[in-house]
């Protein structure tokens, strides 16, 4: 069980500086509201499973071949914060939009956040095997469409109600999909950047001339 206790103030600070708020006393004192409202609202929950790469079907694209070069097997993760977020998120839309940019951005830290925690645990189970970073549908050439299937063989659906719509978007939609590539041998870290991101185009942060961080 991953527990969710605070939420990356810095992170969260630098999610919303590049959507364009500037932060204050007052900002300060909604970003405590909304810290509080997420962490009584949240209900994380994750599933992970170690998959053989051969016939799996997961290699789809260049992106992944690459990212999963020298690797035999993967573990598949997905995360989430729960549908009440989501609500959460659309009844401050409603009420206060201020609070609604605010929370929307800090539950988007908060899910990487359990994504980060799941990683360590993964790393803990495979201490022999050296690991990638995690990997998600979307990003570079990586079909987005793979999500179903990453549900599919996690049970997701079933097991912590994690669903695709038919846009292959996550619902709810404070949830990640990552596959994370286990090797016997050492694995050159390749460094994250925005060429294999599918938010390129549209990045809050490249559009401020500042990056996500990876």
């Amino acid at each position: 069980m991953i527990a969710l206790n605070k939420i990356d103030r810095e992170e969260a600070v630098r999610y919303l500086g590049n959507s364009g708020v500037e932060m204050n006393s007052t900002m300060e004192g909604i970003l405590d509201i909304c810290e509080e409202k997420i962490l009584a609202t949240a209900k994380p929950k994750y599933l992970y499973k170690t998959v053989a790469l051969e016939n799996s079907g997961l290699l789809v694209g260049n992106s992944i071949s690459n990212h999963l070069e020298n690797c035999q097997n993967a573990v598949i993760l997905c995360a989430t914060l729960g549908a009440d977020i989501d609500k959460l998120i659309r009844t401050a839309q409603i009420t206060d939009m201020a609070q609604a940019v605010v929370i929307d951005s800090m539950s988007s830290v908060a899910v990487e956040q359990i994504c980060n925690k799941v990683e360590e645990l993964i790393i803990a189970e495979n201490p022999t095997l050296f690991t990638t970073w995690r990997f998600s549908p979307g990003y570079g050439d990586y079909p987005i469409e793979l999500q179903s299937d990453f549900l599919r063989i996690l049970d997701a659906p079933r097991k912590i109600g994690l669903c695709t719509n038919n846009n292959s978007i996550l619902t709810p939609t404070k949830s990640v999909t990552a596959i994370i590539g286990l090797s016997e041998t050492p694995i050159e870290q390749k460094r994250r950047g925005c060429q294999s991101c599918n938010l390129a185009k549209t990045c809050k942060f490249r559009k401020a001339g500042n990056h996500c961080g990876f």
